[in-house]
């Protein structure tokens, strides 16, 4: 979940590719299909925004870049196979927050891998808001008056998530402690099915991907309060951001999409790969087929990406932390 502006440290590509000797790149990585592992089950946000990503990677790379949907276990079960697979650069993990830096801190006992030792860091292709949303009958207009509300009757209002221990749960928890309001939490097994309970009123609040949402904003049908990046996202300017509020002023907890690879792949494989990245999010296409799903592209390579996950991976342990939250 990125909670910080971050850019692409050019420097850190340069350096990467001037390491190699000339033509390296081309002529020894790939030389046969690159098979990119998706930990979620296909026609999901994730693997709707891998699939926009494989196509364009492979032309740049000159080799098929085939996804392969590995389910399960909130996403620990393909994240553990790509971290067991050959360290060759061609089996590669299209990740998320939730199995590497989630699942560690709130269900320790079913994760085997360790984030920080197995994994090498590609590279970042976008991020993705959240929003707060409400059913629409909720006596409050914005998150100022949510606020409001909600301290005027602690534990009376309720908000739902995708399960415990989740991306989204961390983030409504972390809301929950900036705003200093007490509102239950109610676990669900998909996101739909929230959405469709805040929409039907059986659910008072709930914190959904904005590209999920964001249908039913238009259509009236639930009120947005406020997306959790730090600015208002380019596909729904009419929503404000939640840090404009004042009690949550600096708020910023969106989602990251990112490729990593196992801890010892070759430093050309990787150096080819960041590049082939770096091209993919500049392309019109790329960029407009990503708008559409509420995804800004955005790359951090290499080094930076792993500073990142280390920050991340301390935030959220701070309110997996003071939540108590526990999913095993």
């Amino acid at each position: 979940m990125i909670t910080h502006r971050t850019f692409l440290s050019s420097l850190v590509l340069a350096l990467a590719a001037a390491a190699l000797p000339a033509g390296a790149q081309v002529a020894s990585y790939p030389s046969k299909p690159i098979a990119l592992i998706v930990p979620f089950s296909a026609g999901g946000g994730v693997d709707a925004t891998a699939r926009l990503v494989n196509a364009k990677l492979g032309e740049l790379l000159g080799q098929p870049v085939v996804i392969e949907n590995v389910a399960g276990a909130a996403g620990t079960i393909g994240t553990q196979r790509v971290a067991r697979s050959a360290a060759d650069g061609y089996t590669l993990l299209f990740a998320v927050a939730s199995p590497l830096n989630v699942a560690p801190l709130v269900a320790p006992s079913a994760v085997r891998y360790d984030t920080f030792k197995d994994f090498l860091p590609i590279a970042t292709v976008g991020t993705a808001p959240f929003v707060l949303i409400g059913r629409s009958g909720l006596q409050a207009t914005s998150a100022g008056d949510l606020i409001k509300l909600a301290r005027s009757q602690p534990g009376k209002l309720n908000f739902g998530t995708d399960g415990v221990g989740t991306s989204l749960h961390i983030t409504a928890e972390m809301i929950k402690q900036r705003a200093g309001i007490d509102i239950v939490h109610v676990p669900y097994k998909s996101g739909p099915q929230v959405l469709t309970d805040v929409a039907g009123g059986q659910l008072d609040l709930a914190v959904l991907p904005l590209s999920l949402a964001q249908p039913f904003i238009k259509d009236g049908k639930i009120k947005a309060f406020g997306v959790t990046s730090l600015g208002r996202a380019g596909s729904a300017p009419n929503i404000p951001a939640l840090a404009e509020t004042p009690e949550l002023q600096g708020l910023e907890m969106d989602s990251w999409l990112g490729i990593l690879a196992p801890a010892a792949t070759p430093p050309a494989a990787a150096a080819a790969i960041a590049k082939a990245i770096d091209a993919a999010m500049k392309d019109p296409d790329v960029m407009r087929k990503m708008a559409d799903i509420a995804v800004k592209p955005q790359v951090i390579a290499g080094p930076a990406f792993a500073e990142y996950l280390a920050k991340e991976r301390k935030l959220i342990g701070t309110v997996v932390s003071t939540a108590g939250i526990k999913a095993e």
